[in-house]
Formats: structure tokens, sequence, C-alpha cells
């Protein structure tokens, strides 16, 4: 019975220590180092990847963001603010309850297939308000101008960025909304197009929320 006893004190002894021993390890030296390692080799995307605008965050360049009117008396769904440039669309997603615009609790898509009716009916839904909310007098939009980011979400719903293509249709519309030149504000995208990643991947984009703030510094100049 001694030995017995002994032998389960020296076991539960070895099981404390190995559990200070690796809880020393696992839960505090290495969060230490990798946080070390974190903030001193990649501060900006350990920390969020952090926008600031006025010397306050304002967002992440990972995540995308609403830029929508004060809802009115009565309205369930914000209209955009089309002084903006626009992310991807809010009917690109629908109404699903899985991922409404940019919420940050939960992301992925609708996982519904291409030539589901209520996808297609979302889609055609997007692509209408986008040509309506572009054309401008002298300048209309047609249906063949309209990309593929303009009318649907991505993957995760969270997309920062837009397509070239779809900042310059946007273009008019900013420059009427504002009084800003057309030329300036063309001019604006383009020195805020991102190249393909290592110059082969993926295609030139725009993070919106990076344009954004220079067209509301381009305004406070002018």
């Amino acid at each position: 019975m001694t030995n017995s006893l002994t032998n389960t004190a020296r076991l539960l002894g070895a099981g404390l220590r190995a559990l200070l021993v690796l809880t020393l390890v696992t839960g505090v030296l290495y969060p230490l180092v990798v946080t070390g390692v974190a903030q001193g080799l990649f501060r900006d995307k350990a920390n969020g990847s952090e926008i600031r605008s006025d010397g306050k965050v304002v967002g992440s360049s990972r995540i995308g963001q609403a830029y929508d009117l004060p809802l009115k008396k009565g309205q369930k769904t914000p209209e955009p603010d089309l002084k903006w440039f626009q992310g991807r669309p809010r009917n690109g997603l629908g109404g699903n309850t899985v991922n409404t615009r940019y919420h940050l609790l939960v992301s992925g898509a609708t996982n519904r297939a291409a030539d589901n009716a209520e996808l297609v009916q979302w889609v055609k839904a997007a692509k209408a308000a986008v040509i309506k909310d572009n054309s401008v007098p002298g300048h209309p939009v047609r249906p063949s101008d309209v990309p593929a980011d303009a009318v649907t979400s991505s993957g995760s719903g969270l997309d920062p960025d837009i397509s070239r293509d779809y900042a310059d249709l946007q273009v008019h519309r900013v420059a009427q909304k504002n009084g800003l030149p057309v030329s300036r504000v063309r001019k604006l995208v383009e020195e805020h197009t991102q190249g393909r990643t290592l110059g082969f991947i993926g295609e030139p984009r725009v993070n919106v929320l990076k344009l954004n703030i220079a067209l509301k510094e381009l305004l406070a100049k002018s």
C-alpha cells in the first residue's frame, strides 16, 4: 500500500511539474516570442493593417466597409452615399442572414449555384443599381460596362478592394457629385491602383477606403 501511494505521489508530482513547464513555455514564453517577432518585423499587419485619417484609425486595409447615407425614418436598408466610391455591392450577397455586408461576426458567401434563381435576381438587381447610380448626363453606363465585381461579393464578403474597371466606372459620378473635374478624379484612381501581386498574381485593384480618404483630402484642398 505504501509503495502504491509513493508511486502515485511521484506520478502526480511529475505531471504537475510537466504542467507548470508546458504552461510556462507554451502559455508565456512562446506567445511573447511570437508577439515580439510580429511587432518587430510585421508591426502593421500584426496590429490589423490599420488605416488612419486625421490622426484617427478609420478602418483596416484588409476589411471593406460601407459608405452609406444615414437611415431615414422607416428605412431598413440605407442608401449608398454616392459622393464616395463604393465597394462591392450590397445586393451581391442579397439579404441572407449568413453574411450581411461587412459584418465581421461571420464571413462567407451564399454557396448558391450560378443558376440559382434567387442569386440571379440579386445580381440583376445589383447590375440595375450600378447602371442607374453611375449614369450621369453625357455619360450613360451600358450593361456591358459593368464588371463582375460590381454585382457580386467576394467569397468572404469582406473584400476591401475593387477592380480598376469598377473604380473607373464610378469616376464620372464621383466627379459630378463632388463638383470635381473628371480628369482629377481619374488621376486619383490611377494613383491608388495596385498592380498584380508579384507581378503576375491576381488583377490590378483599388483599395476603396484609401481611395476615399484621398478623395476627402482632395475635397478639403478644393
